[in-house]
């Protein structure tokens, strides 16, 4: 059945996404987060390795004492999160969305065998459930 509602995270998750590395400019970063409409982006290696995450809201305070002071911007390595919540492609979204209650991030990086595979949003688990609900009710 092609039309069935999807199920777990592999089959909503976002393959082909905005990603950082260490060395990104707070600057480039910024640009990017705001052209890809998303409030944070996993950080990674050169082999795509997942070692952080950073939020538009890890930078305000920066960039504003930065545009205060007249100075360089950081670099994301200086204000990432090593910490990060991640989830595999084979979770179930149901029980992602019951993690996702609270003050949890609105976006999860997706990893598989250690790479960074995809991000799922809260906006991509909410739509999930409401087509597992209209599927339902047929």
């Amino acid at each position: 059945m092609p039309n069935k509602a999807p199920t777990t995270v592999r089959e909503i998750m976002s393959r082909d996404c905005y990603r950082v590395s260490a060395t990104t400019s707070v600057n480039t970063l910024v640009e990017g987060l705001a052209l890809h409409r998303l409030p944070g982006v996993p950080v990674v290696d050169q082999r795509d390795h997942l070692i952080g995450f950073i939020s538009e809201q890890d930078v305000l305070g920066k960039v504003l004492e930065s545009a205060y002071l007249d100075d360089e911007p950081p670099l994301v390595r200086e204000l990432m999160r090593h910490e990060v919540l991640s989830v595999t492609p084979n979770k179930s979204i149901t029980d992602l969305a019951q993690e996702m209650l609270g003050t949890k991030p609105k976006v999860f990086p997706v990893v598989e065998q250690e790479r960074l595979v995809g991000i799922v949003t809260r906006r991509d688990v909410l739509m999930a459930i409401l087509r597992m609900r209209g599927k339902n009710k047929h």
